[in-house]
């Protein structure tokens, strides 16, 4: 026979009073957590999270005190050593799910990136649709749905799109070794500086990068906001413009094809024979 201790119902009442008032206290700890991290600016999901981890901490406390209250034999040094072995075995089951937690976490505290961001990891481009403590979602820019484990967030390299304001970006144009170069450098700018979606500052460069066969390469670099779409909206307004003006003002674009017509009836040239 195992001697327990009496149980009465006036230990379990304070047990069950122990455990309202740590929920009540976990509630406005959760409250105040998230007022907190929502004054120094940290994301919606961060706050979330974070918010949801100290009211549980509080809740699995307020449990273990109330245990030692309704059974007077159990010691609170023995609750936490079972809590601390019930959490090292679950680690051990459950590693790859803690590790991600874990990732979410820091993730979540660093405030790198968050939802509505766009950002490209592995071959996956898009926008952040949701972040929680064991993956990530990314809404693709064709509309697919990418569900990334927070621990390769963590591990691996990601590139943030809109991490600024703006982004530079790039269309090379192959001009003909004949033309004006320098004209062709004030075509190409006064153009670029005409469109709507290209930041006047910085402003547009045009620089020349490589020598061809018959060709010289211009660069032209432009600035315009982060998003994909106000990326690609530049590109394509830089290209139109670009061409057009050159078309304007007669820059011809070069072409790396060199073409060799065999003149007939030339001294010394090898004749064909008529079928």
């Amino acid at each position: 026979m195992i001697d327990l201790p009496p149980i009465t119902w006036q230990m379990v009442l304070t047990g069950l009073a122990v455990v309202l008032a740590g929920i009540l206290v976990s509630y406005v700890a959760r409250f105040l957590a998230a007022r907190l991290l929502s004054l120094r600016d940290r994301s919606p999901s961060s706050v979330r999270v974070f918010s949801q981890v100290i009211q549980v901490v509080i809740i699995i406390l307020t449990v273990a005190a109330a245990m030692t209250v309704v059974f007077p034999s159990v010691k609170p040094v023995d609750v936490l050593g079972g809590i601390t072995i019930i959490s090292l075995a679950a680690g051990i089951a459950f590693q790859t799910v803690l590790g991600n937690m874990f990732a979410g976490m820091v993730i979540l505290a660093r405030d790198r990136f968050r939802v509505g961001d766009q950002i490209r990891i592995f071959d996956h481009a898009g926008t952040v649709s949701e972040m929680g403590l064991s993956h990530t979602s990314l809404r693709t820019f064709d509309g697919r749905l990418v569900v990334i484990p927070n621990s390769a967030l963590h591990s691996e390299l990601v590139t943030v799109q809109t991490g600024y304001e703006r982004v530079r970006s790039t269309v090379n144009v192959d001009l003909d070794d004949a033309v004006d170069l320098g004209k062709a450098r004030e075509v190409a700018l006064e153009a670029m500086k005409c469109i709507p979606s290209v930041l006047e500052d910085p402003a547009p460069d045009a620089l020349l990068r490589e020598i061809g066969t018959a060709t010289v390469r211009m660069e032209l670099r432009f600035w315009s906001g982060a998003r994909q779409l106000e990326t690609r909206t530049a590109q394509d307004a830089v290209i139109q413009s670009v061409v057009e003006a050159f078309r304007t003002h007669d820059v011809k674009s070069g072409d790396e094809v060199v073409t060799v017509k065999l003149v007939s009836g030339v001294p010394g040239a090898p004749q064909t024979p008529a079928g």
